[in-house]
């Protein structure tokens, strides 16, 4: 069985948990990863700046940032996977949403199946639709449409 922590850096948090851990737990499910423990934090530009530049010397905010722990440890005698921490600015997601002409919602979804997808170890070199883990990620967006997760932006 796999766990998900959800929390918002400052603000309250402006979606269902419910239906975000539901969603990541059907991702993880339909990759068939199990007994992670992953963490989401959902924040503003300013805050995923700072976590950009600290990380990847890039001072610019972004969407989404992975930060991959890969450890196991030991829980009443199950062995738990810890991936790492997704982050995902709510600003730039709503800036995101406007540019690619859809709704803030499917670009949550997207946002976080990317984050998972970079968790369990894949990565692109380019935002070119034919890399094998942008592909995955469309699959799985299309997989799991009717999916919801409401989401209040302002």
């Amino acid at each position: 069985m796999n766990r998900v922590a959800i929390r918002s850096e400052e603000d309250p948090l402006p979606l269902q948990s419910e239906s975000a851990e539901r969603f990541i737990l059907t991702v993880l499910d339909r990759l068939e990863h199990d007994r992670w423990d992953l963490s989401v934090l959902f924040c503003r530009d300013t805050y995923i700046r700072t976590l950009n530049s600290r990380f990847r010397h890039k001072n610019e905010a972004t969407d989404v940032l992975s930060f991959p722990l890969g450890e196991t440890v030991e829980e009443a005698g199950e062995i738990r996977y810890l991936p790492g921490d997704i982050v995902i600015s709510l600003e730039t997601l709503a800036e995101n949403a406007r540019y690619f002409k859809v709704p803030p919602e499917e670009e949550l979804r997207r946002l976080l199946i990317h984050g998972i997808l970079h968790l369990a170890g894949m990565d692109h070199a380019t935002n070119a639709d034919i890399e094998p883990m942008l592909r995955l990620q469309e699959s799985l967006m299309a997989e799991l449409a009717e999916e919801r997760i409401p989401l209040r932006l302002v």
